[in-house]
């Protein structure tokens, strides 16, 4: 399910937006929830779902740097249930009392559905210890809002479910896009486990249950949507043998007045690829440990930030998303660096469905 969620943290002033998309129980070995939370400033902050023994609780952990520790050094958590009758949550965050609203949508407005899809097979059918390889999707689909816009969005959120980077792929449907990647992926997996069977005595199967034990998910989440901008997430795992898997996330904007994904190069203007990486390499900094003007290298791969292709919009500003390994290691994990509308306004397209924008971009 999808839900929208407003709240006064402890000890803050102003309220937050949470977006939450929560997953069956049944749903990828056990389910769970994902959010993502902002202010007025528009600076995103994200949380991971743990599986929950009551069926009406959501356990959730700051996974952002600059929130994922309590004052006391302990990771932060957020333990909340389902007030009967009233759609909201109540319990904790960090220890300390909270309740979140629920906010419904509006009649007729432009909300998302949930769709979920997940599959395995074995490595050696017929064996009782046999690895298996899993795959999942998770899908929203748009409902309510405009017809033109709401198909509009739809095939633009098909081709990024996808992966299609540049938005030049046919759209196929839902359900056959998951078939497609299903059929491949299991296609794959057998001729791996077909080079790796064991031969004659297969007692010792269970050796092979690390290496074979293939995964492959796929989640679409909400990061914000208001007034005309919508950004979503689109989480990726993979593990296909060796000491880890890989994930990571593609950040994805639309424009709501027109159901348009909106890419970097309709973002920013020519100009600013000169003058990100300073700005960049300042917000990142505390991110990893730095203090102002220390070497970017000390904890990082480069000595100059790169300008990643991978943005988002939120209300107050950009997200830039580097995935593992892009400019740290796999330890330090993946690192969303945000630059506030105040530093960015004067390097954007008019046109944005920011707050203050102009008429759509024609671009």
């Amino acid at each position: 399910s999808y839900r929208v969620y407003r709240a006064l943290l402890p000890g803050q002033a102003d309220s937050i937006t949470l977006h939450l998309v929560a997953a069956p129980r049944n749903f990828d070995e056990g389910g769970g929830a994902t959010g993502s939370y902002y202010g007025p400033d528009g600076h995103l902050y994200s949380l991971q779902g743990q599986p929950s023994a009551a069926a009406d609780s959501v356990v959730l952990f700051e996974a952002s740097p600059e929130r994922a520790l309590s004052a006391a050094g302990s990771n932060l958590y957020w333990r909340l249930r389902q007030v009967p009758g009233q759609g909201a949550l109540a319990g904790t965050v960090g220890g300390q009392a909270v309740r979140l609203r629920l906010v419904p949508a509006a009649a007729g407005a432009l909300t998302f559905a949930t769709r979920y899809f997940a599959d395995s097979t074995a490595a050696f059918p017929g064996e009782v210890r046999s690895p298996k390889a899993r795959i999942s999707l998770q899908a929203l689909v748009p409902v309510g809002g405009p017809a033109e816009v709401r198909q509009a969005l739809d095939a633009e959120i098909l081709r990024d479910l996808r992966g299609d980077s540049l938005g030049g792929l046919p759209v196929v449907s839902l359900s056959a896009l998951y078939k497609q990647q299903r059929q491949q992926f299991f296609q794959d997996y057998r001729a791996d486990a077909a080079d790796l069977r064991p031969q004659g005595d297969t007692a010792g199967l269970g050796s092979y249950r690390g290496p074979l034990s293939y995964a492959n998910q796929t989640a679409a989440l909400v990061f914000c949507q208001q007034g005309n901008l919508l950004s979503l997430g689109f989480f990726r795992y993979s593990y296909s043998g060796g000491a880890h898997g890989i994930y990571g996330t593609t950040g994805a904007s639309y424009d709501l007045r027109t159901g348009r994904r909106l890419r970097y190069d309709d973002i920013f203007v020519p100009a600013a690829q000169a003058r990100l990486p300073a700005l960049l390499a300042q917000a990142v900094r505390p991110l990893v440990g730095l203090r102002p003007g220390e070497p970017l290298d000390q904890q990082l791969f480069v000595k100059k930030m790169p300008v990643t292709r991978n943005v988002l919009l939120t209300p107050g500003g950009v997200e830039f998303v580097y995935l593992p390994y892009e400019i740290a290691s796999y330890a330090q994990g993946e690192l969303r660096v945000f630059l506030p509308l105040t530093q960015v306004r004067a390097l954007l397209r008019p046109g944005l469905p920011l707050p203050g924008g102009e008429p759509v971009a024609a671009r």
